[in-house]
């Protein structure tokens, strides 16, 4: 008993008895108005602790050798498909031109509607020299005499045409199967294809792997045609010197998508002034790790962007386009999403009851002896 009698005295939460209370109506709004607030506090931390937070750290990036991917969406709306070519380079050498591979081409008209899509890669197919009778190709001053392949009516006969090969297979009585493999046929055929296109625009997406290595891709207009190597004189009349390189960048970003992801060139679209100029994009591609709250890791990319536009009277040995020069930071950024722990939880939740009521305590107080002093000058001033 003695021992019950001393753990009384140490209860630090001494009781009163209900009749030596005294209830009063600004303590009963503080504490509504305290109860209030105990609950919007509880609540944001319950919202807390089941909804993860990212902890932010920045490191020097020493990966090597690994690939960056380019995912890009790129409407032109005054650019024919047949007459834009991507290509990509880098600091180390490595060059790729006309690259057709997981990209797909889409025509579209004055309005922005579909006219018709293929997955056959961008820019104008090759078209290689003519070929000449002899087997070879025109040489630079040599005399066109393309070949009958086969129908020659003598050694001097010359079939320059897609309807001169034709002729001379009717007169020999013979069946042209495949006009695809003759050459004149291709010729023409590729000819009214750009003639077809002329007024269309062209929606371009699909994505590159590049070597994670300073470097560029760009949107090259009519590039094909202008190889040393190439030779189509028909195409001289189609103008192909005067483009118009306004377009609009429906999505561009470098790696995989994560949460909170900004890519700044998303829904960014640019209208020329003049015709075939060059428009260039310097990007600061920042490596990032995203690791959710799971433990799974996203290797991916932010980057950063400043533009500039050259215009086509400067003289330039590169074609007119729309250029994207990409350099990377040395610094990686590293996401981690975080959850509260339960103690934490707790803790934060005994802190706000606990600090909302002693306040509360405090602020009522406060005003009870404050009402009480007021009230004790107002009954001395009666008796005077």
């Amino acid at each position: 008993m003695d021992i019950l009698n001393k753990l009384k005295n140490l209860d630090a939460y001494p009781k009163i008895k209900d009749d030596f209370y005294d209830r009063t109506r600004s303590g009963g709004l503080i504490t509504v108005i305290s109860s209030i607030i105990i609950l919007l506090l509880f609540l944001s931390e319950i919202r807390l602790y089941i909804y993860s937070a990212t902890e932010t750290k920045l490191i020097v990036d020493t990966s090597r050798g690994e690939k960056l991917r380019v995912n890009f969406d790129v409407t032109f709306p005054h650019l024919a498909c047949a007459l834009v070519s991507v290509d990509t380079m880098d600091v180390s050498g490595e060059q790729h031109y006309d690259i057709t591979h997981d990209i797909v081409k889409t025509r579209i008209d004055h309005t922005g509607n579909v006219i018709g899509s293929r997955q056959d890669g961008v820019g104008a197919p090759k078209i290689e020299r003519p070929l000449q009778r002899h087997g070879g190709r025109l040489e630079h001053g040599e005399s066109y005499c393309g070949s009958c392949f086969g129908a020659e009516k003598s050694d001097d006969h010359c079939c320059n045409s897609c309807e001169e090969v034709q002729e001379a297979y009717r007169n020999r009585g013979w069946a042209l199967t495949n006009m695809d493999l003759i050459d004149q046929c291709k010729r023409e055929g590729f000819v009214q294809k750009i003639k077809e296109e002329t007024g269309e625009g062209c929606n371009i997406k699909g994505f590159l792997e590049v070597n994670k290595v300073a470097g560029n891709f760009h949107f090259a207009c009519g590039k094909s045609f202008h190889h040393p190597n190439l030779f189509v004189p028909e195409i001289l009349d189609l103008q192909l010197g005067s483009f118009n390189i306004s377009h609009r960048i429906n999505h561009l970003s470098f790696g995989k998508k994560f949460p909170g992801v900004v890519n700044p060139l998303d829904g960014a679209q640019w209208k020329e002034p003049g015709l075939s100029g060059i428009y260039q994009y310097f990007i600061k591609v920042v490596p990032t790790i995203y690791t959710d709250i799971r433990g799974r890791k996203i290797h991916s990319n932010q980057f950063s962007v400043t533009e500039h536009y050259r215009d086509g009277n400067v003289l330039s040995k590169s074609p007119s386009g729309i250029y994207f020069f990409y350099d990377f930071s040395p610094i990686k950024v590293i996401f981690t999403e975080e959850n509260k722990s339960l103690l934490h939880f707790l803790t934060s939740i005994c802190a706000i009851i606990g600090g909302v009521f002693t306040v509360a305590g405090i602020l009522d107080s406060f005003i009870y002896h404050g009402q009480r002093a007021i009230k004790k000058k107002q009954e001395l001033g009666k008796y005077r």
